[in-house]
């Protein structure tokens, strides 16, 4: 009995039951880290196979987009619509955050929509669809991407089978998890509430709210169907034009301006510039509205397209407009400048007006006057002459009157061409941005068109001998159409002014009225019953 007193005493002593709690105690940690080292490894390699797999691209309408989900600091779905920024809404309470941008239009799916009109109807009907086949493919592809990292990772980390399994088995609870509590804290009204960065920080002030818009789009979708059939065939109405043989020896010149940031004007450019083969563009200003740092990525798709582009300053460019669009490879910007380009001998000067900006002082119509008159005496000497000088605004383009065969203005967005008694022509251009985003505006009754102009100059005379108007039918109009006119005298002399200059006008300096003459013979198309 004594000896077994003893033993008990002996196992109870309290050195022994200290090793004991120690050695649980270890055990207990050695299992938290090694669930901490799952969890990390999970964490880890979940966040390695949603990077290389949360996105996919899947056809919604006409347009292959990219939906992507990856890890963010706050919930939020985001509409990327480049170049002009993005838009963001807080729709829920996961840090997940769910991206959609366009990729590609698809040039077949597009045509269909040209050719006919009613698949503009069915389009809506299959968008739907089309979203939902591309959001469970993404689902899908998210987690077994998410699913297949972890587990690599918690493989290559332990090499233990029941650590992979379990690792596997917690990325699929975290994504089920965040799934369902995006779903229980998703917000439609977040909707309506949109985060603008890019140039979309405007876009409030300048569209209006996105409800009218919408609504706004929607009365017209018939008809724009129409309108982008007609401008997809806009180019084989050309053998209908009057006949202008260029001998082989012909600059061709696109003069565009006020483009006004609207990104649509850049697929009018680039197609214009590819089927007329044109060797330099010519813009007078206002590519941008209020001149903004923000606006200056719009100037980026300058140079992307395939010829010189010659640029002044207009009265809604800042100077950081300019450096914006000086900083492309194929930007030549003239500021009181002359160069050669292509052949011809340009001179152009940036407006002295910046009309976001009016407590600068800007100058009056008088002064502009006086400036540009300035600028025409300082070039009257030239060697060699000046082919082309190129103003935003007509009022200081006046001076330029019997010193240049040809002046290239805009500013008022509408397009008009008249001889002086000089010699000189003066050509104002109208939008070629349809008068930029303002023209989403429901104020207007009267959408404005897209406008630009192919100018074709001799190459050893340095003459305008014929121009091609382009107009595309503006917003809710459904015309697409070519004028071609022909200079009657391409040689005649430039002299100068014996008439006194007509007067300033005090109100405002917008250019008005319509082209002088008969135009010649124009190759339009627009469909049957539609309005030209």
């Amino acid at each position: 009995m004594g000896a077994v007193l003893a033993r008990i005493r002996s196992a109870v002593r309290p050195t022994r039951v200290r090793a004991l709690l120690r050695r649980a105690r270890d055990v207990r940690q050695t299992r938290t880290w090694q669930v901490t080292a799952v969890l990390v490894a999970t964490l880890a390699g979940g966040w390695i196979g949603l990077s290389l797999g949360g996105h996919v691209l899947t056809p919604i309408g006409p347009a292959d987009v990219n939906l992507s989900v990856s890890p963010s600091l706050r919930g939020e779905t985001v509409l990327n619509v480049a170049p002009l920024g993005k838009l963001s809404f807080e729709t829920h309470a996961t840090p997940l955050r769910f991206e959609a941008t366009i990729a590609e239009i698809r040039l077949a799916a597009a045509q269909e929509l040209f050719e006919n009109p009613e698949a503009i109807n069915r389009l809506g009907a299959s968008i739907g669809s089309d979203l939902k086949k591309g959001v469970t493919a993404l689902a899908v592809q998210t987690v077994l991407f998410a699913i297949g990292g972890a587990a690599v990772v918690a493989l290559l980390v332990f090499r233990d089978w029941r650590r992979t399994l379990f690792s596997g088995l917690t990325a699929l609870a975290t994504l089920l998890g965040a799934a369902g509590l995006s779903y229980a804290t998703f917000n439609p009204g977040a909707i309506a509430e949109p985060r603008y960065t890019g140039l979309l920080a405007g876009a409030p002030q300048v569209v209006g709210s996105a409800e009218d818009v919408i609504n706004h789009f929607s009365e017209y979708q018939t008809q724009l169907a129409g309108l982008v059939g007609n401008v997809s065939r806009l180019y084989e109405v050309t053998a209908a034009l009057p006949v202008y043989d260029d001998g082989g020896s012909t600059i061709r010149v696109l003069h565009v301006s006020d483009i006004h940031l609207n990104p649509a004007a850049w697929n009018v450019i680039r197609s214009l510039t590819e089927q007329f083969q044109v060797d330099v563009i010519v813009d007078s200003g206002d590519l941008t509205d209020r001149g903004s740092t923000a606006e200056d990525v719009f100037a980026d798709e300058i140079a992307g397209l395939e010829a010189p582009y010659v640029w002044v300053r207009g009265s809604h460019d800042s100077m950081g407009t300019q450096r914006a669009v000086q900083s492309q490879p194929n930007a030549v910007v003239l500021d009181d400048d002359i160069e050669e380009v292509a052949g011809l001998r340009f001179y152009g000067a940036g407006d002295p007006r910046f009309t976001p900006d009016r407590a600068l002082g800007n100058p009056t119509n008088a002064e502009v006057v006086r400036i540009g008159s300035e600028q025409a005496r300082s070039i009257v000497d030239a060697e060699p002459p000046v082919d082309v000088a190129v103003l935003h605004d007509p009022l200081q383009a006046r001076g330029f009157s019997g010193v240049v065969p040809l002046v290239l203005a805009g500013h008022g967005h509408n397009r008009r061409s008249d001889v002086e008694e000089t010699g000189t022509r003066f050509f104002i251009q109208g939008s070629t941005g349809g008068a930029g985003l303002s023209n989403l505006d429901r104020g207007s009754d009267t959408p404005t068109p897209y406008e630009a102009s192919v100018l074709y100059f001799d190459a050893e005379t340095k003459r305008l001998q014929a121009w091609d108007d382009v107009t595309l039918g503006g917003l809710g109009l459904t015309s697409a159409q070519i004028e071609r006119h022909i200079e009657e005298d391409p040689d005649r002399p430039i002299t100068t002014a014996t008439a006194s200059p007509a007067p300033i006008p005090s109100d405002s300096p917008e250019p008005s009225g319509s082209p002088s003459g008969a135009p010649s013979p124009a190759a339009s198309l627009s469909p049957a019953g539609s309005p030209q």
